[in-house]
């Protein structure tokens, strides 16, 4: 079973999938970072250079290859289950959790995280507050249609998060899903 985490960025992914794993005994991957690794290059300087539709397409890729594990947790990209394929693939692997965080919380992490604006594109030309309020409208309808489980991440801890997302995992286990 894969349980692969989505969300905007700045609700916490990485950061979770990291404390889930640990507290499954399961591997962790960050589909992001993998990406990153493979190509040699930033999802900036990939976004920059080749273009979104070309990082959309090795996102595909490598979702598709980490949907096929066994006992891992996925820290998917923001936009990963945009794609249908990866979404049914990340339905047929298990629990798809949703990591969600109001705009000013994902704007307070974001402005922390210097990864952020170090690696990671601008998805809209509208300053930051107007691009994760834009981009949240328009992902929030595939991010509820496909989560199985929905965690507010706000004012917690990843690990208090991580150990929601174990407890849901439970009772879901128990309920036959």
């Amino acid at each position: 079973m894969v349980v692969t985490l989505i969300g905007y960025r700045g609700t916490g992914k990485s950061v979770v999938a990291q404390e889930l794993a640990a507290m499954l005994g399961w591997s962790v991957v960050d589909a992001d970072d993998e990406i990153e690794r493979r190509v040699g290059r930033t999802i900036r300087e990939i976004f920059d250079i080749d273009g979104e539709s070309e990082f959309r397409r090795l996102e595909r890729d490598v979702m598709r290859e980490l949907l096929t594990r066994e006992s891992t947790v996925v820290a998917a990209g923001g936009g990963a289950i945009l794609n249908d394929e990866t979404l049914a693939d990340a339905v047929r692997a298990g629990e798809i959790v949703w990591l969600t965080a109001s705009v000013d919380t994902i704007l307070r992490r974001l402005e922390s995280d210097a990864a952020t604006r170090s690696r990671r594109p601008a998805l809209t030309d509208h300053d930051q507050r107007a691009e994760v309020e834009q981009v949240l409208t328009a992902r929030t309808p595939r991010y509820q249609a496909a989560a199985t489980i929905t965690v507010a991440t706000d004012d917690r801890s990843p690990a208090e998060i991580a150990e929601e997302i174990r407890a849901q995992l439970g009772a879901a286990g128990e309920q036959g899903r």
